[in-house]
């Protein structure tokens, strides 16, 4: 099983799909890293030899911010917004849509589950 940044890339798989699964890394990626590499992108990740995959791992190490490097990247850039205080940096802390999506009807992936009215229990006399 191949292991590059940290990540066990899946068995069975073409090996521009494999890439994907390391953060930081999409589908036209992986293609410009295989090409670079020289490996083709047909071949699957088993069948790749331990000199491909070192050829496939030193062009991640040396031109490619991914995995924890990219993660503590993104991380410290949305703590910067909220820091300063602008506006997409308030809609960060308030955990609202950043990029101008309507919020009266929709974005409940960000907001979560609908907080109702809750109905007043009746008193008993």
């Amino acid at each position: 099983m191949a292991r590059i940044a940290g990540v066990d890339l899946p068995r069975g798989k073409r090996a521009d799909i494999a890439l994907t699964y390391i953060y930081g890394i999409g589908r036209v990626t992986a293609l410009k890293i295989l090409d670079t590499a020289g490996v083709d992108w047909t071949r699957g990740i088993d069948d790749l030899s331990a000199e491909e995959i070192n050829e496939i791992r030193k062009e991640i190490e040396q031109n490619h911010k991914v995995e924890g490097d990219l993660r503590r990247e993104v991380s410290t850039n949305i703590k910067r917004l909220m820091d300063i205080g602008c506006y997409r940096g308030m809609r960060h802390r308030r955990a609202l849509p950043v990029r101008g999506q309507r919020t009266h009807t929709n974005a409940r992936t960000r907001k979560g589950p609908r907080r109702g009215a809750t109905p007043k229990k009746k008193v008993k006399v």
